[in-house]
C-alpha cells in the first residue's frame, strides 16, 4: 500500500544478469557465487538489510532463481525485502522492472538508492552518505578518483586524453528521488532506448543534474575471476581485525 505523505528510503539491488562467461563458473550466476558458504549478493544485501536507514530493499533477480532467492532471504534472515522481481533483457529494463514495483509500494518522493548486486563491499557509512545527498540535492552518485590516464580513442587512434584530475569512475549506489527516476526510464522507454549502462547515464540524459560523492577504493563490483579473489581477500583481512579488536 502507498504512503502518500511520508517517504521512504529504499534500496533497489538489481541482480538480474547471468554474468557466466567471464567468472568460468560452471553456468552459476556470477551473484550466486558463494564466499565461506554464502552468496555474494547475500553480503550485498546484509548491508542494506542492517542499515538503520533503511526503510526496504527491491531485489530484481534472474526470474528462474527467484525461489531460491527467495529460500536464501530466509536461510540468512534478510527481512527487509519487500518484494523479488525479474529482471528484464538489459540492465537498464531490470532497474524499470524494480521502480515499477517501488512507485506502487512507495511515496513517488522516496529516496531509492540502486545498486549492483554483485558490489558486496559497500559500507554503512556511503549508504547514510547517499542518503543526505538525496535529500539535499535530489541525486547522488558514489564514484571514485581515478589511478590511471584515461585514453579516449576513435578506433585506433587516440584523439583525447583528459586531465586524469578531473576524472571520476561512478560506482554504486547511485540514489535519487524515486519519481525523478521513474520519469527518466519512461522517457528512456518513449525514445526506444534500452541501453544506458547504468543509471546516472540515463538520468544525466535527460537533464537531471548529477551530484556525487566520493566512495571508498574496495567498493570494487565482481566481474572476473581477480575480482572475486580481491573480494575474499578483504572479506577474510576484516574478518581477522574483528576478531583482533574484539
Amino acid at each position: 500500500m502507498i504512503n502518500d505523505t511520508l517517504p521512504s528510503r529504499i534500496a533497489l539491488v538489481f541482480a538480474g544478469g547471468h554474468g557466466t562467461r567471464s567468472m568460468a563458473n560452471g553456468g552459476i550466476p556470477k551473484q550466486f557465487l558463494k564466499l565461506h558458504g554464502k552468496p555474494i549478493l547475500i553480503y550485498t544485501l546484509e548491508h542494506f538489510e542492517r542499515h538503520n536507514e533503511i526503510d526496504g530493499i527491491i531485489v530484481v533477480c534472474l526470474e528462474s532463481w527467484i525461489p531460491a532467492m527467495k529460500q536464501m532471504l530466509h536461510d540468512f534472515g534478510i527481512t527487509k525485502v519487500t518484494d523479488v522481481v525479474p529482471g528484464g533483457e538489459t540492465s537498464q529494463d531490470s532497474i524499470y522492472n524494480g521502480l515499477c514495483v517501488a512507485s506502487r509500494r512507495y511515496s513517488d518522493n522516496s529516496v531509492i538508492l540502486v545498486h549492483d548486486g554483485v558490489r558486496p563491499l559497500i559500507d554503512a557509512e556511503t549508504i547514510s552518505s547517499n542518503l543526505a545527498h538525496v535529500n539535499k540535492f535530489r541525486s547522488c552518485v558514489t564514484a571514485y578518483p581515478a589511478t590511471e590516464t584515461i585514453v579516449i580513442n576513435n578506433e585506433a587512434e587516440v584523439f583525447s586524453i583528459p586531465d586524469r584530475g578531473k576524472v571520476l569512475l561512478a560506482r554504486a549506489p547511485q540514489g535519487f528521488i524515486l519519481r525523478d527516476l521513474a520519469a527518466a526510464h519512461e522517457m528512456a522507454r518513449q525514445e526506444g532506448r534500452h541501453d544506458f549502462v547504468d543509471t546516472c547515464s540515463l538520468m544525466h540524459r535527460y537533464g537531471y543534474p548529477i551530484h556525487t560523492i566520493i566512495g571508498k577504493p574496495d567498493n570494487i563490483k565482481i566481474t572476473t575471476p581477480m575480482d572475486y579473489f580481491i573480494f575474499k581477500a578483504i572479506v577474510e583481512i576484516n574478518s581477522i581485525q574483528n576478531v583482533l579488536e574484539s
